[in-house]
């Protein structure tokens, strides 16, 4: 089963369960998210990655100048581990970790959570990469994929017991969208999915055919984004 059927699946099942003034609530701001152009103005092929220094869930520091001096990077940013779409995306990533880094490759996970969260998240999922901590999003900001939720929905999330206030470090609101880049050694972006819609993700296997492109000196294109 591919990642998206995985998500469509689990959507399906669950989202029928959210009352309906909730889903009222989300459905529109999903819509003003799609509408305010945000994915567009993400970060794409062809640009220079920015660089970052962020601690990870096990206390030390990572920097993507780092990383990169080691081979090409794989990094996701990921809403947190409140987000169940969110962690059968990262599940989906552990699943392929071991193909990606037989490519040469570091995976790097990053969601505006504090250290403690990520490091819950590492221990129950049993990740083998790395799950960096951006409180505030900003380095998701300088990757144009940061924005603000509405507070009616903000509130919703309050309501589900989310606790956004306290595993976000006092930014409940900043949030990234969906975004995974494969960024080779010069740090410069080759391929990028970044989309307003949280239960679409990077496919695993297109991160791979993105890797392969790597050695060929090809810049492939940002994938689609489906705004709903």
């Amino acid at each position: 089963m591919t990642l998206a059927a995985e998500l469509h699946a689990f959507f399906t099942s669950r989202y029928p369960d959210i009352p309906a003034a909730d889903r009222a609530v989300m459905e529109r701001a999903g819509r003003e998210l799609a509408e305010s152009g945000t994915a567009d103005a993400a970060l794409g092929p062809g640009a220079p990655a920015p660089d970052f220094t962020l601690p990870a869930a096990d206390g030390r520091t990572v920097t993507l100048r780092g990383l990169l001096a080691e081979g090409p990077v794989v990094l996701t940013f990921y809403r947190g581990a409140w987000c169940p779409y969110c962690n059968l995306a990262l599940r989906a990533l552990q699943q392929h970790h071991d193909a990606i880094t037989a490519r040469g490759a570091r995976l790097v996970a990053v969601s505006p959570q504090v250290p403690d969260e990520s490091l819950t998240l590492t221990q129950k999922h049993g990740l083998a990469f790395d799950v960096l901590s951006d409180v505030g999003s900003e380095v998701a900001g300088r990757y144009g994929i940061a924005f603000d939720l509405p507070e009616d929905l903000a509130a919703v999330y309050d309501s589900f017991g989310f606790e956004m206030q306290r595993v976000n470090g006092g930014h409940p609101r900043t949030l990234p969208l969906p975004a995974t880049y494969v960024i080779d050694r010069t740090g410069t972006v080759r391929w990028a999915f970044a989309d307003p819609d949280y239960v679409k993700r990077a496919e695993p296997a297109d991160v791979l055919t993105a890797l392969d492109t790597i050695g060929t000196g090809d810049t492939i294109g940002i994938s689609d984004k489906t705004h709903q």
